[in-house]
C-alpha cells in the first residue's frame, strides 16, 4: 500500500516537475520613454544599473532592437505581435490608442496556455471593455489605462475596472502588487506584465533618487548639447535608477520564491529617450522614426536556457516578443491571423545558429522607415550604413541604388498594405458590457461643444473647464453592450458660488437628471511633486456624486451630458464619468 502511494505521489511530482518546466513563468517589464542609452549597460556613466544590467550578464541582450516612436503602438505590437496599424491603433489618446476587438493578445495565448495573468501599470491600449485589460487575457489589472498620469504620488488609479488610490510612489506601488502576484501564484505557471509609466513626464520621483541627482554634473550628454535640459536629465536618470531599483527588488523576489531558474524575465523600452541627452550619439529621439526614436534594449534572462552573456547580433523587434516567449513556453499562440513577428528562440537559446537577414518597418505620423541588419532607409528615402555611420550622418543612397531600392519597395508596400485607410475610425466607445461591472468614461474621449475648454492640449488625464451656458455639452460617439440599470457617477468640481446647475446625461431615448448641490472646490495640483515643470495637464482631487440610475438600451446613439439650467456663472468642472452595472 505504501509502495503504491509512493508511486503515485511521484507521478504527481514528476508531472508538475515536467509541467513547471514546460511552462515557464514570464515576468515582462516596459518602461515608457526611456531610452537605449539610459542604462549604464550601454556605456552611460551619468547613472548606475546594476540590476537591469545583471539580466544582460545573466541572460542574453540584443544589439539591434526595434520598437515604435511612442508609446501606445509598441504597447499594441507587443501584445499582438503585428503592426500596430494592422490593429487600428493611430493616436496616443481618444480612442485612437484602442486595439481593434478582433486582436488576439499575449495575454489570451497565455491565458488559454493556463497561466495565471496579470498586468500592473500603464496599459494606454483601451479604457472600456473589451478594450479593457481585463478584456485582453488578463485576469487581474492594476494601474491606469491612460496613456500618462498627472500625479505619481498615491493618485487614483483602478482594480480591475473599480477605481481605488494608489499607494506611494506608483511604480513601487506597481511592483508591490506584482510581488504579490508572482507569491501567491508560485506554484503554477504565471505571466506578469509590468509596463511602467516612468521616465514618462510628469517628471516626479521620490526624495532618494532625486537628492543624488538634483546636483550631479553629468559626464555625457547628447550629440547636440545645446539643446539639452539639464534639470529634465537629471530626474530622467532618477526615475530609471528608481526603475532599477524595482527591478531588484522583483530579481529578489524570485529568488526568495526558488522559482528563478523557471522563470523569464524580459526587459525593454517603448520608444526612444523623452528629452534631448546621452543616447550613443545616434540620431533622433521620441517621436522619430530614426534610429534614435526607436532603438531599444531588450535583455533576456531564463537560466540554464538562455545563454548567459549572450550578445544578439541579429536584429529584433516589438513584434517579436510574443512568438518567442510562446516558444519558449511551449504554448500556441492564440491568435488566428498572421504574425508580423518572428520567434527569436533559436538565437536565444542555440550556441550557433545561422539566421536569415530581415527587413523592419518603424511607422509614426505618415513617416516610414525600413531597417534591416545593415541599412536604414529613413522616411526622406535618405540611406545610412548603419554599421558604419550609427549616427546617421551620411547619405549613401547613391553608392547603393539596389539596397535602397530594395528597401523603398519595402516602405511602400507597408504603406499600401498596411497604412491605407489605418486611421479611418468609426469605433464608437463601448458602454456597458455583460461581462464586465465597470465602464469608465472620462473627459479624454469626450467631444466638448459651445465654449467648453479642456484643461491640456494633450487628452489623457484632461479635464473640462470653462462650462459657462446652457448651450454647451459634452459629448461621446458610444455603444452599449448590454442592456440593463446602471448607476452612474460624476467626477467634477464647482465652487460654493456655482452650485445648483440641473444636469442631464442621455443616451438616445433614456435620460438622467440630477442636481449639482455640494460645492467642491480644489486647487490645481501636482507640480508640488515635479522636479521640473510639466507640459501635460496639472489636476485636481474631484469630487464623486452619484447622479442616479439610468437604464439603457443595447445599441449605437450619443451619450450627451448637458446643463438644464445653471443658476451660477459655469456649470462645473467635469472629470469622468463612471458606470457601474447593477442589473
Amino acid at each position: 500500500m505504501r509502495t503504491s502511494i509512493f508511486i503515485f505521489l511521484s507521478v504527481i511530482f514528476l508531472s508538475t516537475l515536467a509541467s513547471a518546466v514546460d511552462h515557464p513563468n514570464v515576468v515582462v517589464i516596459l518602461t515608457d520613454d526611456q531610452g537605449w542609452g539610459d542604462l549604464s549597460l550601454n556605456g552611460n556613466t551619468n547613472l548606475s544599473t546594476p540590476n537591469i544590467d545583471s539580466l544582460a550578464r545573466d541572460g542574453a541582450s540584443f544589439d539591434r532592437f526595434y520598437v515604435c516612436p511612442v508609446c501606445s503602438p509598441t504597447r499594441a505590437e507587443f501584445l499582438t505581435g503585428r503592426y500596430h496599424p494592422r490593429s487600428g491603433v493611430y493616436s496616443t489618446s481618444a480612442g485612437g490608442e484602442r486595439m481593434n476587438l478582433d486582436e488576439m493578445t499575449i495575454g489570451d495565448t497565455f491565458k488559454a496556455g493556463g497561466y495565471a495573468t496579470a498586468a500592473f501599470g500603464k496599459w494606454h491600449n483601451g479604457m472600456q471593455y473589451p478594450y479593457h485589460p481585463n478584456g485582453r487575457g488578463f485576469d487581474e489589472y492594476y494601474g491606469f489605462c491612460s496613456g500618462h498620469w498627472g500625479d505619481y504620488f498615491s493618485p487614483p488609479l483602478e482594480h480591475n475596472g473599480k477605481i481605488i488610490q494608489g499607494e506611494g510612489f506608483c511604480i513601487d506601488d506597481f511592483t508591490n502588487k506584482a510581488m504579490a502576484f508572482m507569491e501567491k501564484n508560485r506554484d503554477k505557471p504565471f505571466f506578469a506584465y509590468l509596463p511602467y509609466n516612468t521616465p514618462h513626464s510628469p517628471l516626479q520621483v521620490p526624495d532618494r533618487w532625486w537628492d543624488k541627482f538634483k546636483d550631479k554634473e553629468l559626464a555625457m550628454h547628447n550629440r547636440d548639447p545645446q539643446r539639452e535640459n539639464l534639470d529634465h536629465i537629471r530626474c530622467a536618470l532618477a526615475m530609471c535608477e528608481n526603475i532599477d531599483w524595482n527591478v531588484g527588488r522583483i530579481l529578489k523576489k524570485l529568488d526568495e520564491l526558488n522559482i528563478v531558474d523557471n522563470t523569464i524575465v524580459i526587459y525593454f523600452c517603448d520608444n526612444g529617450p523623452n528629452g534631448f541627452r546621452w543616447n550613443g550619439g545616434m540620431k533622433g529621439r521620441k517621436g522619430s522614426t530614426d534610429e534614435g526614436g526607436v532603438r531599444s534594449p531588450l535583455l533576456v534572462r531564463w537560466p540554464g536556457h538562455v545563454i548567459a552573456g549572450r550578445k544578439v547580433q541579429l536584429i529584433g523587434a516589438a513584434i517579436d516578443l510574443l512568438p518567442t516567449l510562446a516558444d519558449l513556453c511551449g504554448i500556441d499562440v492564440a491568435s488566428k491571423k498572421p504574425l508580423d513577428g518572428t520567434s527569436l528562440k533559436r538565437p536565444l537559446t542555440d550556441a550557433d545558429v545561422l539566421w536569415p537577414d530581415r527587413t523592419i518597418v518603424s511607422h509614426w505620423r505618415n513617416r516610414v522607415s525600413v531597417r534591416n541588419w545593415k541599412y536604414r532607409l529613413d522616411h526622406q528615402g535618405k540611406l545610412y550604413d548603419m554599421r558604419a555611420d550609427a549616427g546617421q550622418y551620411k547619405d549613401v543612397a547613391k553608392q547603393h541604388p539596389k539596397e535602397t531600392t530594395r528597401l523603398a519597395k519595402a516602405a511602400e508596400d507597408f504603406k499600401t498594405n498596411v497604412l491605407a485607410g489605418y486611421d479611418d475610425d468609426a469605433r464608437p466607445f463601448l458602454i456597458g458590457h455583460e461581462d464586465h461591472k465597470y465602464t469608465q468614461v472620462p473627459a479624454r474621449d469626450a467631444t466638448a461643444h459651445g465654449n467648453i475648454k479642456r484643461s491640456n492640449r494633450f487628452p489623457n488625464c484632461s479635464f473640462f473647464s470653462n462650462w459657462t451656458s446652457v448651450d454647451d455639452q459634452l459629448t461621446w460617439k458610444a455603444e452599449v453592450g448590454a442592456s440593463g440599470k446602471y448607476e452612474v457617477e460624476l467626477h467634477y468640481a464647482c465652487p460654493t458660488a456655482d452650485v445648483g446647475s440641473t444636469v442631464e446625461l442621455s443616451f438616445n431615448d433614456h435620460k438622467l437628471i440630477s442636481k449639482i448641490m455640494e460645492a467642491h472646490d480644489p486647487p490645481l495640483r501636482g507640480d508640488e511633486n515635479d522636479r521640473v515643470k510639466r507640459q501635460e495637464s496639472y489636476v485636481k482631487d474631484f469630487k464623486a456624486m452619484t447622479l442616479g440610475t439610468i437604464e439603457l438600451q443595447a445599441g449605437k446613439g450619443e451619450l450627451k451630458l448637458k446643463a438644464l439650467d445653471m443658476p451660477g456663472s459655469q456649470v462645473m468642472e467635469f472629470r469622468l464619468l463612471m458606470l457601474t452595472r447593477i442589473e
